[in-house]
């Protein structure tokens, strides 16, 4: 098996649905990250494209993207809907192709416009046909289709492991604070490629507070813990990644900033999917035999807050090595970048703590979990 490095990558500002990107479609978005990250390595045919998208208009939005881009029209491209998990099992399955030897450079991540998303219906043929209806959150488990089944699986996590709102409400309050003063640093600068105007994250507020979140109401009728804040926002962005094989990058006389060790998904129950983010980093330090004393930095997708209390139960010695720029609470969950995101924000985390080993993670609808280790490549 060839070894796979990570060179690095770019993603946009994130933005908040209806909001600075609301007339960008999904594809261009993506096209305008991905034009910088190509740029920026001086590829001019990678050997695949790979991305995320989950609530784009489909029809192997990837490969639109890639020709909005100007990306040669030899170049493969395809899609990977995974939903929340899209963007990391797209640089997880770029990572599979590289060690097989299949490809020696990929460009692997994500992009989504929730603000331009296309309205679904189902057709009259289909037994799920409720008049003429619209959706907009796709069915992830047999019986059950309701906008709300993600803010409901997060409801039911929350009550199962008894969690309180001070527990949620600390989280949140961490997440703001330190993406707030990772802005105000300019932390990551490096990574964040403007386009369409943004010139920052739209969902960090620096002025979170404890006398917000008290007020704030429950987002469910009869639900008891779930609310604005301790849930992400609704978002668009974008973000990639190039990885290679040794041989490329040699050859190319490129500096990896990371070595990609390994990857895992696995399945948990559909109703509370938040559980599988930390079922994933479980099942891929057994994987690897390491401890989370041998791991230098955590990114995980904080979808919820339930997440956050998830992981600081079961990785109690860790919360100080933990979304060291606060997470998608703040910052947002563009579904098919977030991935992408996360991995980025790893790797300037591994940067700034000298360390050597990271773990990204994401818990996805339906009851999935991925995760991803890196290893630190010193220049």
């Amino acid at each position: 098996m060839d070894k796979v490095y990570l060179l690095g990558g770019l993603r946009s500002y994130v933005g908040v649905v209806n909001g600075m990107y609301r007339h960008v479609p999904a594809e261009k978005l993506g096209a305008a990250v991905l034009r910088q990250v190509l740029k920026k390595y001086e590829i001019e045919k990678p050997d695949y494209i790979i991305a995320g998208n989950g609530v784009g208009a489909g029809g192997n939005i990837a490969r639109l993207m890639a020709l909005e881009a100007e990306v040669d029209i030899s170049v493969p491209a395809f899609t990977i809907d995974v939903q929340c998990g899209s963007g990391l099992e797209s640089i997880a399955v770029a990572a599979a192709k590289i060690a097989s030897g299949e490809a020696d450079c990929i460009v692997a991540g994500g992009f989504e416009s929730s603000s331009t998303q296309p309205r679904r219906g189902y057709n009259p043929n289909h037994p799920d046909y409720r008049g003429d209806s619209w959706y907009s959150v796709a069915k992830f488990m047999p019986g059950i289709h309701r906008e709300t089944v993600m803010l409901e699986g997060a409801e039911l996590a929350c009550q199962r492991e008894q969690v309180s709102k001070a527990e949620l409400d600390a989280w949140v309050l961490r997440s703001h604070r330190m993406a707030a003063e990772a802005q105000k640093q300019g932390c990551l600068e490096g990574i964040i490629v403007p386009c369409f105007g943004a010139t920052k994250d739209e969902g960090i507020r620096p002025r979170m507070s404890q006398k917000l979140l008290d007020r704030l109401p429950k987002v469910l009728e009869d639900g008891n813990f779930i609310t604005a804040a301790n849930s992400c926002l609704i978002n668009d962005g974008a973000a990639f990644v190039v990885v290679c094989s040794e041989k490329y990058a040699q050859e190319h006389k490129l500096q990896p900033q990371a070595k990609i060790l390994g990857s895992v998904a696995c399945g948990g129950d559909p109703l509370v999917s938040p559980r599988t983010a930390v079922t994933a980093l479980e099942k891929l330090l057994a994987k690897h035999h390491l401890t989370e004393a041998d791991i230098d930095d955590f990114e995980i997708n904080e979808a919820f807050a339930v997440i956050d209390v998830l992981f600081g139960r079961a990785f109690s010695k860790s919360v100080d090595k933990y979304n060291a720029f606060g997470g998608a609470l703040a910052y947002g969950h563009p579904y098919g970048a977030s991935g992408a995101i996360i991995t980025l924000h790893l790797l300037e985390a591994l940067k700034r703590c000298d360390g050597r080993l990271g773990c990204a993670s994401v818990a996805a609808a339906g009851g999935i979990g991925t995760a991803l280790l890196l290893e630190r490549v010193e220049a």
